[in-house]
């Protein structure tokens, strides 16, 4: 079955970039001038995804906002006679059906993927955390559903680490797969640890924000018991998924950016910015004119 949705845990309160987030969503922050979940979205619906499910909360209407058509906005820039904004401008509320779904209760990851069970229903899924922005030729969750399509089983993104920061991420433990699928990318999971000290890390190939999952995986969140913080673990129900199920990583092509902290979403403006044509020249003489 091919996988036409994918779930966007957005009902965080971002208290990283307080005060900021105080009445705007971190989804919302933009990096240079598109919001941190439109390049998430744009990802998907580049990778064939058709429905996109977002899983908020209150304070989150924004998100909605953006995504909707704004009658007002493009009647301004019709009669202003700025045609390239206003064909971007609808081009976000076409991107792709859009449904929301509240997560009444933060109670982790975990649980935000299971709210959207009966929207997702009994098929295939991917789920994208918008704080991980991947820029590259191929976009990050199509290069999962590619594996996915080959190996009809859950798979995870992955990426090298240093060791000495495996305590921020899960961590798997596999074995290369041989074959076509390898390309030294495909591993087969045999163990995920999250957030392990470095030296009882498996490997240094961590997860990051990116996941295709098999519908099972709802019946092993139901099953889950709450973990630290009273949360529910996603890595937790892959860990059970696992028992059933085969489970592959995948280290993805392409540059990410940890948008979920302050220093990550400052150098993802500053290389993102560098990369826009029109900005780029005069940007850089300006970086290049500071005194560091």
């Amino acid at each position: 079955m091919r996988v036409r949705k994918a779930v966007f845990p957005a009902a965080g309160w971002g208290t990283r970039f307080l005060p900021a987030t105080k009445a705007q969503p971190k989804e919302m922050l933009p990096l240079v001038d598109k919001p941190v979940i439109q390049y998430a979205v744009e990802e998907a619906v580049a990778s064939g995804i058709e429905h996109v499910i977002i899983v908020t909360s209150s304070q989150k209407r924004a998100i909605e906002d953006h995504f909707d058509t704004s009658y007002e906005l493009e009647r301004l820039l019709e009669e202003k006679g700025d045609i390239d904004m206003l064909r971007q401008i609808r081009r976000i509320s076409d991107l792709a059906q859009v449904t929301y779904v509240r997560q009444k209760e933060q109670l982790g990851l975990g649980h935000a993927v299971l709210v959207a069970k009966e929207i997702v229903g009994h098929e295939p899924f991917a789920v994208i955390l918008s704080d991980d922005v991947v820029i590259g030729d191929r976009p990050c969750i199509g290069q999962l559903v590619h594996a996915y399509n080959q190996t009809h089983s859950s798979v995870v993104a992955v990426m090298e680490v240093p060791h000495a920061e495996t305590s921020r991420y899960g961590v798997i433990a596999g074995e290369e797969v041989e074959g076509a699928l390898n390309h030294g990318r495909l591993h087969k999971v045999s163990r995920l640890v999250e957030k392990p000290k470095p030296d009882d890390a498996p490997s240094n190939l961590a997860i990051i924000g990116r996941y295709v999952l098999t519908p099972k995986i709802f019946d092993k969140l139901e099953q889950t018991q709450r973990g630290a913080g009273g949360e529910i673990q996603l890595t937790d129900a892959i860990e059970a998924l696992m028992q059933e199920q085969a489970v592959y990583g995948y280290e993805f092509e392409g540059t990410r950016y940890d948008c979920g902290t302050t220093m990550g979403w400052l150098k993802a403006s500053v290389e993102l910015a560098l990369q826009r044509p029109e900005l780029a020249p005069e940007f850089r003489t300006y970086l290049q004119s500071l005194e560091l």
